[in-house]
């Protein structure tokens, strides 16, 4: 049985993640008690039929302590029951956004506070959870469409469920870094084409921007040393039932350097075997 436990941030599009995982055949269960979590293994002989890939969203509107949580968390693993948490954060100012846009009352929301005070509590209830999760995504800058992709390579197939999962995402370095990532490149070592004149307002999906940078042998040699790294890293990610790894890719902008590079990794490693998403986080913003 694959078990996969939706948690993180209100308002960080855990209803939109727990559809996504339902259209990959996944029995979805929204907002599952903590205290019955070890009893859901027995939902696997519902109306007889088999459900070998359950989804639950678990967050603060279950009520009761987080320790209940991971009591029963213990026990799913006293019964050999394998899962995974996932979580969905977003930054402080886009989860205000959007509890301002869709006039949801926050979980913990009661009179005398602001939105932006529950977002903070909620944060700290939950830390201990962030901490232990083994997949963390990060939706501030995500649409619905890219959330679903993020998802989808994150999510273990039924033919190699203990396959590391590589997750690219290119961004630049005065947009913030990615909350999400596990590994963070810093590509501002390379010659920065927004210097070049005719390269200035292209971007690193142009074929003149990855010329200019793939024509400087640091680039070449930074790429392979870097792919050697990751397919050396992989088998003892697997080791610790690590299954998704996020490296971030970063530049100034997140236009030129970090864009190409991301795509040049994404296609070796691909090329090598292995399931990667590319995304890239800062293309548009100026």
């Amino acid at each position: 049985m694959d078990i996969m436990i939706v948690t993180g941030m209100s308002g960080a599009g855990k209803t939109e993640a727990l559809k996504c995982l339902e259209d990959l055949g996944f029995y979805s269960i929204d907002n599952l008690p903590a205290s019955l979590l070890p009893d859901v293994a027995d939902l696997s002989m519902l109306r007889g039929e088999s459900l070998e890939r359950i989804a639950l969203v678990m967050d603060i509107r279950g009520g009761g302590s987080f320790e209940t949580l991971y009591s029963a968390l213990k026990e799913l693993r006293k019964k050999d029951i394998q899962y995974r948490i996932i979580f969905l954060d977003a930054s402080d100012d886009v989860l205000v956004r959007r509890f301002s846009e869709t006039r949801r009352i926050h979980p913990l929301g009661s009179e005398g506070l602001r939105v932006i005070d529950t977002i903070s509590e909620e944060r700290k209830l939950l830390e201990k959870l962030f901490e232990i999760a083994d997949i963390v995504i990060d939706t501030s800058d995500l649409n619905i469409y890219e959330l679903r992709d993020r998802l989808k390579a994150a999510v273990p197939d039924t033919v190699a469920a203990d396959t590391v999962k590589l997750a690219l995402i290119s961004f630049g370095y005065k947009f913030g870094l990615p909350l999400d990532a596990d590994i963070i490149i810093d590509l501002r070592f390379l010659p920065n084409p927004y210097w070049v004149e005719e390269l200035k307002d292209l971007n690193g999906l142009d074929s003149m921007v990855v010329d200019y940078i793939m024509d400087f042998e640091s680039a070449k040699e930074f790429v392979r040393s870097f792919v050697d790294l990751i397919e050396s890293l992989i088998p003892l990610y697997q080791f610790e039932r690590k299954y998704h790894l996020t490296i971030g890719v970063g530049c100034t902008g997140g236009k030129h350097r970090s864009i190409v590079i991301a795509n040049e990794l994404a296609s070796s490693l691909t090329s090598d075997g292995f399931q990667v998403a590319v995304t890239h986080r800062d293309i548009d913003k100026r």
